[in-house]
């Protein structure tokens, strides 16, 4: 095994048996050449990232990313800054009470730890390639919460131009890599699916429920966050709802209320994105700026009877974060609303439980 270098870039320790990438925490990578040109060669790389051994952190880095998606990640997660910093009225004009708030701008809606989570912002879009099947009116009906029409800024809000077009470029970009890699996991997803009608790939490629979610996490209003803070302080314990999310690597901001903010380091060595393994270690999981991230999610759990598991996880912010925001973007890719993934429920009505576990009633939800 080679010598674990300083972490800084994108620094890998070698398997010399298996030929598979790893960085320091863990977390499988894998090139995005790899996934375009063909993936047989990956199918070890998958099977140590989503599989059941100790170790498996669920959660693949990509690396070699077009350039344009390091231009996107930081367009989009600037705006994500710039709309949280509106004022409530003008953010209130952009929510969507009847889809549960999963369209548009969300603050203090989600129930996180048992209370309304007023820690971040989040806006909520779908995102779907050209082959997604059309859903039916009975379907919009049901599930507003994945077939209800997008939500966009006005062209002329002030702050915040160009937020649509950047926000679908950046969630189609990483749904077009979560597409390949889809299709890379196939052969080892087909031994443990039980549904061997369709594949990965066209169970999400052909979807209409692909949500994206672009987060602001405040900056903490305590300057004082001690250790006794709950690790899972900005966003608790919890495990997708999708078959896989995509993330980008978060962007902190430093405000000084003077000046736009600017780009930042992390603002402690504890802050940041946690996941728990397969054998139930803590691992704080680190995504490089010019990567994207992968993880499994609840709905591939349940297809496979439990035998790829979900990725459990949190974000933690530490000590000396005050005036620092983190942004961040997630994409969840899941089958239609129709699709059986167990014997007694389809997605869609999975999915619902799943809302309403985490949604209060509108009359409920707090906004501060």
């Amino acid at each position: 095994m080679a010598v674990i270098q300083t972490d800084s870039a994108l620094e890998i320790v070698a398997s010399e048996q298996r030929k598979i990438e790893t960085r320091p925490d863990g977390a499988v990578v894998i090139s995005y050449h790899d996934l375009v040109s063909g993936a047989e060669s990956l199918v070890p790389s998958i099977t140590q990232a989503f599989g059941d051994a100790a170790e498996c952190l669920g959660l693949i880095i990509v690396k070699d990313l077009p350039q344009k998606y390091k231009e996107l990640r930081e367009s989009t997660l600037l705006l994500a800054d710039r709309f949280a910093a509106l004022d409530e009225q003008t953010k209130e004009k952009y929510t969507d009470p009847a889809s549960q708030y999963s369209f548009g701008w969300s603050h203090g809606k989600e129930i996180m730890n048992g209370k309304p989570d007023t820690l971040k912002g989040s806006y909520y879009a779908n995102i779907t390639l050209p082959e997604a099947i059309e859903p039916s009116a009975a379907q919009k009906s049901a599930f507003p919460q994945y077939y209800s029409d997008n939500i966009w800024p006005s062209a002329d809000e002030k702050g915040v131009g160009g937020f649509e077009d950047s926000f679908k470029s950046l969630g189609q970009f990483i749904f077009s890599v979560g597409c390949l890699l889809a299709r890379a996991c196939q052969p080892f997803v087909s031994t443990v699916m039980r549904d061997q009608s369709s594949s990965l790939y066209d169970l999400i490629a052909k979807s209409g429920t692909v949500k994206a979610r672009l987060l602001h996490y405040f900056p903490p209003k305590n300057n004082d966050i001690s250790e006794d803070e709950p690790h899972d302080n900005a966003c608790g314990y919890h495990l997708d709802h999708s078959m896989l999310t995509g993330l980008c690597s978060a962007m902190y901001l430093a405000h000084n209320g003077t000046s736009a903010p600017i780009p930042v380091p992390s603002p402690s060595p504890v802050s940041g994105l946690y996941i728990k393994t397969r054998g139930g270690q803590v691992v704080k999981a680190s995504i490089p700026e010019d990567c994207l991230a992968f993880q499994t999610g609840e709905a591939l759990q349940v297809a496979t009877d439990g035998l790829l598991r979900a990725t459990p996880h949190y974000v933690r912010v530490g000590e000396n974060s005050q005036n620092v925001s983190r942004e961040t973007f997630a994409l969840f890719m899941g089958p239609d609303t129709e699709q059986k993934i167990s014997e007694t429920e389809t997605f869609g009505e999975f999915s619902k439980r799943k809302f309403d576990e985490h949604y209060a009633a509108p009359d409920d939800a707090v906004v501060s």
